[in-house]
């Protein structure tokens, strides 16, 4: 069957101005890809073709490589962001020439200007507080260097691994790597992590990433981390109980003590410091979704109702460890946001580059939207953004919404 060819207007197309700030930013990248280019006859750079990228994040109605070609046709268009017209070929092709990493330094010029807002640990914890997490975006079953997983039918599930850092007091991503789904030898989440380890942060983890060697590596790049743990994990060898605070008390902490970790693991394997367990009470919840019926899929574990948060941290306020641990839940609001709003689930390349470059075309749009906004990005101002840019609503409106926004705060 033939594919049904998308027909765009220029009334359909949102952030040709928003877009135009990035022109000086992205100017550095104009002649990357161009070494072989001998005769001098590329007609699409590096440089427009991540503009046509975060054209197609900021347009729900455009969810294809052809929708993108096509918007590349119109006159307004190629006007407001400098580009010529660009075809299938040219655009495939961009995954060949174009390294993604060259878009990490227009990253971090971006997050340069994004103000820091400490809200939580403030004179306890001067550490970057970091959460990191991963997020699967499947694709076609056809892809064998994405396959990851055989169902109970015996069909392979197919997917791509976005290893996501996230900086809490900016509330914003600061990386993205990719890797094949298959979460195992280097392409495993606490492996990456390990590769990205930075001095003075404070890394902020689900129970996945409580590993006692992991542990010792970031206490050994000169960070921390505030790490949940296993509600199964033994907890028997204490060290010290600590007095819990009537201000932690009032956080919903139960319990607070040093405990040696990793009885049955040989010494090497064990952690090198000192461990601190901090036991809050949240709600108990059992396993739901399809993998609680027999024959399901996949679904988190049930909780007890004890939140066991395990930290190098000593001499920082219970209470402000839970509050930590809670921003936590910021980096899956931002997979939302990278999935539903930025529709990355839809993705333009079959190839690992070209998802690469999407993956950080999409901070770059995030960190735009924050800079535009001066507040993490919701889907109430996402709204409000697309509607201005479509011409709906006026400067006035979304003024007022920032306005409500900062007194809502």
């Amino acid at each position: 069957m033939a594919e049904e060819q998308e027909v765009l207007g220029i009334g359909q197309l949102q952030g040709l101005k928003y877009l135009k700030l990035l022109l000086p930013l992205l100017r550095g990248l104009h002649d990357v890809g161009c070494a072989r280019d001998k005769a001098g006859n590329r007609k699409l750079h590096y440089d427009q073709y991540c503009l046509l990228v975060l054209l197609f994040l900021f347009n729900p109605a455009m969810r294809s490589l052809r929708a993108l070609q096509q918007a590349s046709e119109l006159k307004k268009v190629q006007r407001k962001l400098g580009i010529g017209r660009t075809s299938l070929g040219s655009l495939s092709e961009a995954t060949d020439v174009f390294d993604p990493e060259r878009l990490t330094g227009i990253i971090g010029q971006l997050l340069a200007q994004l103000p820091v807002k400490r809200q939580i640990g403030r004179g306890h914890v001067s550490q970057v507080l970091t959460a990191v997490d991963g997020t699967i975006v499947r694709t076609l079953s056809s892809l064998a260097q994405a396959a990851y997983l055989r169902d109970k039918h015996g069909n392979w599930h197919s997917g791509w691994r976005f290893h996501t850092h996230f900086e809490i007091d900016r509330g914003a991503p600061v990386r993205m790597d990719l890797t094949t789904a298959h979460n195992v030898g280097k392409n495993e989440e606490k492996n990456q992590l390990r590769q990205r380890l930075q001095a003075d942060r404070c890394y902020v983890t689900d129970r996945w990433y409580g590993n006692f060697q992991l542990w010792n590596d970031i206490v050994a790049a000169g960070s921390s981390y505030v790490c949940r743990i296993r509600d199964n994990t033994n907890l028997d060898r204490v060290v010290e109980e600590r007095a819990v605070t009537e201000a932690a008390k009032q956080a919903g902490v139960l319990r607070d003590f040093t405990v040696k970790l990793g009885k049955s693991k040989k010494r090497s394997d064990r952690p090198d410091h000192p461990v601190r367990v901090i036991l809050v009470q949240t709600t108990p919840h059992k396993r739901t979704g399809r993998a609680s019926r027999k024959g399901g899929g996949t679904a988190g574990p049930a909780s007890d109702g004890v939140l066991r948060i395990a930290t190098n941290l000593l001499d920082v306020p219970a209470e402000v460890i839970a509050d930590i641990y809670k921003q936590r839940w910021l980096i899956e609001l931002f997979f939302r946001f990278f999935k539903h709003l930025l529709g990355c689930r839809h993705l333009l390349s079959m190839d690992a580059v070209g998802i690469q470059i999407q993956a950080y075309c999409a901070i770059i749009a995030c960190l735009l939207i924050h800079l535009w906004t001066g507040g993490k990005p919701t889907l109430r101002t996402f709204e409000m953004i697309c509607f201005y840019l479509q011409g709906w609503a006026s400067l006035k409106e979304v003024q007022a919404h920032l306005t409500q926004l900062k007194i809502s705060a």
